[in-house]
């Protein structure tokens, strides 16, 4: 598999290693922002093998994981109406609400279904002219421009039957907020590759030199991830903070231009509250006001919702990098993939998941073996 192979070949992924090994002589914590990059590092042990030196935390780069508490409460109670076909990509019907999750609400009745395009849901609400169809708009940059695609598309229709349960959230702010928080450890980021496909990375230039940080754009194969924590180490230990890419493969310094004008037509970026972190600035999209028509929270008048996240739960503090998710008390115990206590156990992208797939639920537990 060319072009896929040579970012697993173990001959390269050693010399990348023995050359961060032989340039590191300080500590540094590094964070990843994106959770598809944190199960990498955890299934193939690339935390195992670097220096004692440096650290690798986990942010907040899981959108599900993010997605606040009355929100899913809030798509659990428009799932349950009568009238409503509740779409969905699958790895939100897990994810606990204070009550019930939408498998919950799926085996009661409710007309849940998973989809694996938002242009999915806009074809069932042609097809199913006499119900409301909602589709729940997850995400960071990198489904935006889909997402955006079937708002569009909804309008151009002129479907009166769709709508969307906004829940996006962007990279940069939450990133500014870490780095502004007293408790922040994070030295140096590895920038998600994926939304830098869509965003470029313009963006990141100003928080580089407002927080004196490295950044530098990762992908998400083991030798992509050692070579970004290689160039995030080399600036550090240089005495340099700029933006790098490492995934010159597939990012541009301008993004995808188109996407990101269609993403201006039909978002526009508005304040928004991350689980377990709180309330960020101008850290999400909202419909604009010519999609408004499509905007699920309006249709639906739901009513306030507040709600408190479980005690035991501790994923705030590991979307933060403050803890790693063997530190809960309830890891692995209360809170399983069966009875999860938070997102970050049940998404396909949250650091609890990771560590509990792939038996990492211990510092000390041992190095992977090449199978791994």
């Amino acid at each position: 598999m060319k072009y896929l192979d040579e970012f697993r070949d173990p001959v390269i992924a050693k010399a990348i290693l023995d050359e961060i090994h032989a340039i590191t002589t300080r500590e540094w914590t590094l964070m990843e922002i994106c959770g598809g990059q944190t199960h990498s590092i955890i299934r193939n042990g690339i935390n195992q093998l670097l220096p004692s030196h440096i650290e690798l935390v986990h942010g907040p780069g899981c959108p599900v994981c993010v997605t606040p508490l009355e929100l899913i409460d809030r798509a659990i109670a428009i799932a349950s109406r009568p009238e409503v076909i509740f779409t969905s990509f699958g790895d939100m019907l897990r994810v606990p609400g204070s009550e019930k999750d939408l498998f919950m609400v799926k085996s009661e009745g409710g007309d849940v279904r998973v989809v694996y395009s938002p242009l999915d849901a806009v074809r069932l609400a042609r097809e199913n002219p006499e119900k409301e169809v909602v589709f729940f708009a997850v995400g960071f940059e990198t489904t935006a421009p889909n997402n955006a695609m079937a708002a569009w598309q909804a309008r151009q229709l002129g479907l009166s039957n769709f709508s969307m349960l906004v829940s996006h959230v962007l990279v940069p702010p939450a990133m500014k907020a870490l780095l502004s928080s007293e408790q922040n450890r994070v030295q140096g980021y590895l920038a998600a590759g994926h939304v830098c496909t869509i965003m470029g990375w313009e963006e990141y230039e100003p928080i580089c030199r407002e927080f004196d940080v490295p950044i530098v754009v990762t992908g998400f194969e083991p030798v992509d991830i050692l070579e970004g924590v290689l160039m995030t180490v080399r600036q550090l230990e240089e005495g340099r903070n700029e933006v790098e890419n490492q995934y010159a493969r597939a990012v541009a310094r301008e993004g995808n231009r188109a996407a990101r004008d269609l993403i201006a037509q039909v978002f526009t970026v508005s304040d928004r509250k991350w689980r377990g972190i709180g309330e960020i600035p101008l850290s999400g999209f909202r419909l604009s006001d010519t999609f408004s028509a499509f905007d699920a929270e309006k249709r639906f008048a739901i009513g306030e919702i507040d709600v408190d996240e479980p005690e035991a739960c501790i994923s705030g503090i590991i979307l933060q990098g403050l803890k790693k998710p063997y530190e809960c008390p309830a890891f692995g115990k209360e809170c399983t993939p069966r009875t999860p206590l938070g997102a970050t156990m049940v998404s396909s992208e949250g650091a609890c998941a990771a560590y509990y797939a792939y038996h990492r639920h211990h510092p000390e537990s041992a190095t992977p073996s090449p199978s791994e």
